[in-house]
């Protein structure tokens, strides 16, 4: 018996580590449009986000990056102290944005990608952008966090 329950949780291992893990990809385009305005994952969830910027133009003309940010936060707000911050890729680095912030790419040009690995936070609803002025309008979405 003792076998056979060891050869189940063995079995069941690589199980259990998917669902601990949630890999998310989004790209971004010239057109200002995300590949996806909602994702979901859940809560202590191992989150890997991968973004690409499929467009052609550069980042100083059309960079794009996601800031994922907790619930409650006003875009147009958070997208004012921005444009502002160009020597950090258009994220703010004042305390309270910082404390707003649940993880963001690099700002991108085209045909770049980034990366970022991050814990999902607690069940809730997390609204995303690009943080380059202007694109929060078009370029926004949600992450859903359902509860475990």
């Amino acid at each position: 018996m003792k076998k056979i329950t060891l050869l189940l949780a063995v079995l069941a291992a690589p199980f259990a580590f998917a669902q601990n893990e949630a890999k998310v990809e989004l790209t971004g385009n010239d057109q200002m449009q995300f590949s996806a305005k909602a994702f979901e994952v859940t809560e202590g969830q191992k989150v890997t986000l991968s973004f690409k910027h499929i467009g052609q133009l550069p980042a100083v003309a059309m960079g794009h990056n996601v800031v994922i940010l907790k619930p409650g936060i006003a875009l147009p707000t958070f997208a004012a102290k921005c444009t502002p911050a160009k020597a950090t890729d258009y994220v703010p680095t004042d305390a309270e944005s910082k404390e707003q912030i649940i993880a963001h790419t690099k700002l991108l040009g085209g045909g770049q990608s980034d990366e970022i690995t991050f814990t999902a936070p607690a069940a809730g609803e997390y609204p995303f952008l690009c943080s380059f002025p202007g694109h929060f309008a078009l370029m926004q979405g949600v992450m859903t966090v359902k509860a475990k």
